[in-house]
């Protein structure tokens, strides 16, 4: 038996617990995992709450990332021992996720925990800032640079948001953050921000 959050759905709406649950429930997939660390991403707390359609079948685990260790393996590139991360792939929506104790998965979903980083440093990145590297990389890779001029990040403050403007600043980029939340420009400024944009600017006509 080990703990997940549960999502049920019924007659009388959907509800959510605690709860204990068999190794015999996990789903299909060929590599079962010691959840040491997930996150709880926005994507979750919609789940949770049922404020969207995030969920498409139930009962379901919520979690779209975890990070832990591989107890039992029948695929070829994992082996009980390694330690390994996920984000995506449907889990917490079509696939139970991360917020359990186990979760057993397929094992082309999964990469490697980097060894520079404990599983608890992985999730506190999550998927946020997995998202926000990506986004950077793919500027670069694009041929963006510095000297070009300044880059725009909207929704500075949110977890993406916030993780892109400390990549960008640290990559000598000078970085402009929009953000509809106007207190906050301070702590913009203390991830590197060069410039702070009301979002209402934005959206101003002309």
């Amino acid at each position: 038996m080990f703990s997940a959050v549960v999502i049920n759905k019924g007659e009388s709406g959907q509800s959510v617990a605690l709860t204990q649950v068999d190794e015999s429930q996990l789903p299909e997939g060929d590599v079962t995992i010691d959840v040491e660390y997930s996150t709880l991403n926005y994507k979750d707390g919609l789940a949770i709450t049922g404020s969207s359609p995030v969920v498409r079948k139930f009962p379901m685990v919520p979690g779209i990332d975890l990070a832990g260790v591989v107890r039992e393996s029948s695929h070829a590139d994992w082996k009980a021992g390694d330690r390994v991360i996920l984000n995506g792939w449907g889990v917490g929506e079509t696939h139970w996720g991360g917020l359990a104790q186990k979760a057993r998965l397929k094992g082309e979903w999964l990469v490697p925990l980097p060894s520079a980083f404990s599983s608890r440093q992985a999730m506190a990145i999550g998927t946020a800032g997995y998202t926000a590297s990506l986004c950077v990389d793919a500027l670069l890779a694009h041929g963006v640079r510095p000297e070009q001029g300044e880059v725009l990040v909207t929704g500075a403050t949110g977890g993406v948001g916030s993780v892109a403007v400390a990549l960008l600043v640290k990559a000598g980029f000078s970085v402009a953050a929009a953000t509809g939340k106007a207190a906050e420009a301070d702590y913009l400024k203390q991830l590197g921000a060069s410039t702070i944009i009301d979002r209402a600017e934005l959206a101003a006509p002309g």
